[in-house]
């Protein structure tokens, strides 16, 4: 898949805020500072849809991109960024979760996880979540390039082990800055569409 098209379609905070249920969704979640918007931008081919800012848990909305007038990206506040207060990221939290239950045209949750590191606990209580409600099964391991080729399986084995994914999950790295995996994910989710 190519994306041709793509803007900022809706800013929500609330369901009274959401798009019509009319495009099917595929949200992106992962902790603050994991790289969610560079991979959103990597993926739609611009430099600033989705705003990289240097400190993270800048994004408290949940934002609905349009792309290529045939689905949405749906970009989920990052979770788990310790200066952020308890009530900023308990309210996140709620607006996340109703998202999640009640959005029913909304197909899978691309989980973003670095791939430096093992997963945290919020990783797995997140991916444990989306299992819950069938919408995991694909994980993105961000900032691939910090690492060396030997390390690479590696870490894909921990990211596997410390979420226990299914045999069929999917664990892509991707590296914005050299711009590698973005292919591969995009062919992912074409076929999620057509499915």
């Amino acid at each position: 898949m190519k994306i041709s098209q793509s803007q900022l379609e809706q800013v929500a905070v609330r369901e009274d805020q959401y798009p019509p249920e009319d495009l099917r969704e595929i949200a992106f979640a992962g902790r603050s500072n994991v790289g969610k918007s560079s991979l959103l931008n990597l993926l739609t081919g611009r430099k600033k849809l989705a705003h990289v800012s240097g400190s993270p848990g800048k994004t408290r909305t949940i934002n609905f991109y349009r792309v290529n007038d045939a689905f949405r990206i749906v970009d989920l506040p990052g979770y788990g960024y310790a200066k952020v207060s308890r009530s900023i990221s308990e309210s996140w939290g709620k607006m996340m979760e109703h998202y999640l239950e009640n959005r029913d045209n909304l197909i899978t949750v691309i989980q973003l996880v670095d791939i430096r590191h093992a997963p945290s606990a919020q990783d797995k209580t997140m991916h444990d979540y989306l299992k819950a409600y069938g919408l995991d099964g694909i994980v993105v391991a961000t900032k691939a390039d910090k690492i060396s080729r030997n390390q690479l399986n590696k870490q894909i084995r921990l990211i596997r082990q410390t979420l226990q994914l299914d045999p069929e999950d999917l664990v892509l790295p991707v590296s914005a800055l050299k711009r590698t995996g973005a292919d591969e994910l995009l062919d992912v989710m074409e076929q999620l569409l057509e499915e």
